[in-house]
């Protein structure tokens, strides 16, 4: 793996909730890199990891020990960990988590204004990406009078707003119709940067990423193609982890 290449980096990093009734860590010396131009799938059972993984990526959670370089620099503080939100954007599984605003177009400039955009270049620049994801006329819609569907669509586009280099997608499908989930795939598929998808729904990984990596036992594992991934489930002991039929 080429070490130039690399964006995100987590070196036996190691995470266990306080007060947890669990013996196991949730993380356990779990050792990660996404390189530049990866797209990356996430499966595992419930209560695996995978959130969590994803929150202490954006220093969401502190970790208990190891260490996290983004673009080849360690992670320490919340002023590093403030500069990598502005590069790496986090799709929560809840909408209603994503989105506080009255209106969408507050919603969507929220970031840029973050980001030091006035608020002419935040409004310009909210309304560009809405009509780029079909959202255009959704700027004075009231987020919370949005359906489940339109939520997740908004959510996405107040993520990429941001121009972010890095994608965490935190299964972004859950209840949603067959035409939403489309869309939603559509806009991953058109996507130049990388991301890594928390997903359940495994049709939905084959159809957005390359390479599909597990979680078990505190670590990731990988796994392989995602292409192989198929969507039913088996009572014998691989699971619900990918494999191969002889």
């Amino acid at each position: 793996m080429d070490k130039n290449n690399v964006i995100i980096e987590l070196e036996e990093v190691c995470f266990s909730y306080p007060y947890s009734s669990s013996s196991s860590p949730v993380l356990d010396h779990l050792n990660f890199q996404l390189q530049s131009g990866e797209k990356i799938g996430l499966i595992g059972h419930n209560g695996s990891g995978k959130t969590t993984f994803l929150h202490i990526i954006m220093g969401l959670l502190p970790v208990s020990s190891g260490v996290i370089r983004v673009f080849g620099k360690p992670v320490l503080s919340e002023k590093d960990f403030r500069s990598v939100r502005q590069k790496i954007g986090l799709f929560f599984q809840n909408a209603d988590d994503q989105l506080f605003s009255p209106t969408v177009l507050e919603d969507m400039a929220f970031g840029p204004l973050n980001l030091g955009k006035t608020p002419e270049e935040a409004r310009d620049i909210s309304k560009k990406t809405l009509e780029s994801l079909n959202l255009k006329g959704f700027e004075d819609r009231v987020t919370y009078k949005l359906s489940g569907g339109e939520k997740k669509l908004v959510a996405l586009a107040t993520v990429l707003v941001m121009q972010p280099v890095v994608l965490l997608l935190d299964e972004p499908t859950t209840g949603l119709d067959e035409s939403t989930r489309e869309r939603i795939i559509d806009i991953l598929n058109d996507l130049d940067i990388s991301y890594i998808i928390v997903s359940h729904e495994y049709d939905f990984l084959a159809s957005t990423t390359r390479n599909i990596y597990s979680m078990d036992g505190g670590r990731i594992v990988y796994n392989g193609d995602s292409a192989a991934l198929h969507s039913h489930y088996h009572t014998h002991p691989m699971g619900e982890y990918p494999h191969k039929h002889k």
